[in-house]
């Protein structure tokens, strides 16, 4: 059956029979409606402080919904609404772009609603006609919003020191130096790119390895954590990461590893990992990618404001540890 709004005849009958103290379902009947209908009619027009339902009031007010029912557009604000879209084409996620907004005193938008803007055009999985998706320049590029899975894991035994070792103050981040490394692979099993993530201020280190060999891993991780503060590294369990007695001998620094199939234990690596697929997705041929834009990279997702550090970001973050 067709939905019908209430009429104001209809709510004026509900408020004369609400005075006889008539039950919903006499009500419901007298004007021939649904009594679940006429329940939350009831309901939602009834003010808190004199709980006195008013028919020309809820008739105005369902008017002033009705106009406003399926709008589609968000952030009528031109100014935030190109700061927004300016940003997501920098890379920054919506709680980024939410977070700068309030510091840089630009607005106050959720990143919920900045989500709603994105997918307010999409339709059946596309954009609509004469609309720009910007969900290209979300981390993720859904097609629609869902909720995250949950991942298995199996437990091996890892390869050196076990993560369950490591010093309880690596987990609080109250000091810088810190590390967490992992590599991002090429296609076609040639070589990738190294990552360093220091845990506190979130400082990312990416470097071109030489090859897929262990060698050139600890190379790559000596020679970018040679003049940074350091305490600790932790790694996967690649075969890439065998090489670790190098790198503790030549840096002074402690080594762990966390359990395998695990990459929630080095979760801010795993997460970083993640903000650079968006520049370089995977089956990314890097032996072709320049060092220069691996360099451009690096210094983009460093200068990209984290919620965490109060929307500082990780350069601005490192450069204050290590003047203190």
């Amino acid at each position: 059956m067709k939905f019908k709004h209430f009429s104001i005849e209809e709510r004026e009958k509900i408020q004369e029979m609400l005075w006889q103290k008539a039950s919903v379902r006499d009500i419901a009947k007298a004007i021939n409606r649904n009594p679940g209908s006429v329940s939350r009619e009831i309901n939602r027009n009834l003010p808190l402080l004199h709980r006195r339902y008013t028919p020309r009031l809820a008739h105005e007010r369902a008017l002033v919904k009705r106009k406003c029912r399926g709008r589609t557009e968000r952030l009528k604000n031109e100014k935030i609404r190109s700061y927004i879209i300016s940003h997501l084409k920098q890379r920054w996620s919506p709680e980024q772009i939410s977070g700068r907004m309030k510091k840089e005193g630009v607005g106050s938008v959720s990143h919920e609603a900045i989500y709603q803007f994105i997918y307010a055009n999409i339709a059946h999985g596309y954009p609509r006609r004469g609309f720009e998706d910007l969900r290209v320049y979300l981390r993720r590029k859904r097609k629609l919003r869902q909720p995250h899975g949950v991942r298995k894991h199996r437990w091996l035994k890892p390869k050196g020191v076990s993560i369950e070792l490591r010093p309880m103050v690596v987990n609080e981040r109250k000091r810088v130096g810190d590390w967490e490394s992992d590599t991002v692979e090429s296609c076609s099993h040639k070589k990738g790119i190294n990552t360093l993530v220091e845990r506190k201020t979130g400082y990312l280190c990416m470097t071109k390895l030489e090859s897929r060999l262990a060698k050139a891993t600890s190379k790559a991780v000596q020679e970018r954590l040679e003049n940074m503060p350091r305490h600790t590294v932790t790694f996967d369990n690649g075969k890439e990461n065998s090489d670790w007695n190098y790198v503790e001998k030549e840096l002074k620094v402690q080594t762990f590893f966390a359990h395998p199939y695990c990459s929630g234990e080095r979760g801010t690596n795993e997460n970083t990992n993640g903000l650079i697929r968006q520049y370089f997705p995977k089956k990314t041929d890097f032996t072709k990618i320049p060092d220069d834009l691996i360099k451009q990279v690096e210094y983009d997702l460093n200068i990209r404001p984290r919620k965490r550090l109060n929307w500082s970001t990780p350069l601005e973050a490192l450069s204050v540890a290590i003047q203190c």
